[in-house]
């Protein structure tokens, strides 16, 4: 992993519409940051990490395009993904307590992320009291993901978890500007599975399922790209879940592997 503090200051090469950021305001995070601590740039591309397991802590990171996730190691050295990651969202957080990171964190397509010293970071936010208003609004943010990511897995079924799943991602894009009609996703059915404690195998049929219901749509054969025209139907979807007796029964998570979800 290149050092943050060897790259130069740049901005991210064009994307696509659908992944362009919000536009930036005077009381945008960013330029708060900006006007208060050293800020390093860095585009990256699917695949690169921007942290790992094990490397000390010395800088936290700001996504400010792009998607990303965070995986740990299963026991039989399996990746299991534990978060996912879009614009505004911190990166580091895991390796506050003990000093050094306790999972990887790795971009799932083009992007970009700001990195800021730690050690700087806290003593400017003793200066600023805005800072730290940021800093621990970007920490309970994740706190409450990682709580209603429990609820998901304890009370929904398995269809629903997948239809949550959407439902929490297509919300979190909207929020930051994103287009969320069409969606590309960037995991694979094996990945998500892991990430909601399911089998493969439950999580193509839940897609199969969700497709017949028509709560989603594949416009491709490769079945990467989603059409989504009505995210409240995916609500919908995940509340009739609750309470209706013929949905599929509630699936276990998967045998040996962690249920614990960002």
């Amino acid at each position: 992993m290149l050092n943050p503090a060897a790259i130069s200051s740049h901005t991210a090469h064009p994307v696509h519409a659908a992944c362009m950021p919000l536009r930036m305001t005077s009381s945008d995070p960013f330029e708060l940051l900006k006007a208060h601590v050293s800020v390093n740039r860095r585009v990256v591309r699917e695949g690169d990490r921007v942290h790992q397991v094990g490397q000390p802590l010395e800088w936290l990171h700001v996504i400010h395009s792009g998607s990303f996730k965070t995986v740990n190691l299963a026991p039989d050295g399996r990746e299991q993904v534990v978060g996912l990651h879009l614009k505004g969202d911190w990166l580091g957080f895991d390796g506050i307590a003990r000093g050094q990171h306790t999972c990887d964190a790795v971009a799932m397509d083009i992007g970009e992320v700001w990195s800021v010293s730690y050690a700087a970071l806290l003593q400017a936010s003793t200066r600023v009291p805005a800072l730290a208003a940021l800093l621990h609004a970007a920490m309970s943010r994740e706190m409450t993901r990682e709580r209603n990511a429990m609820m998901t897995l304890c009370t929904l079924p398995a269809t629903a978890r997948v239809a949550e799943f959407l439902r929490v991602w297509v919300e979190s894009m909207s929020e930051r500007g994103l287009r969320t009609d069409l969606i590309t996703l960037r995991m694979t059915r094996a990945e998500i599975g892991k990430y909601l404690g399911l089998t493969l195998e439950t999580v193509s049929r839940a897609f199969s399922q969700l497709a017949r219901a028509n709560v989603i749509d594949f416009p491709e054969k490769g079945r990467r790209h989603l059409s989504i025209t009505d995210p409240d139907a995916l609500s919908r979807f995940v509340q009739r879940s609750q309470t209706d007796k013929e949905d599929l029964p509630r699936a276990a998570c998967v045998a040996n592997e962690p249920c614990m979800v960002h």
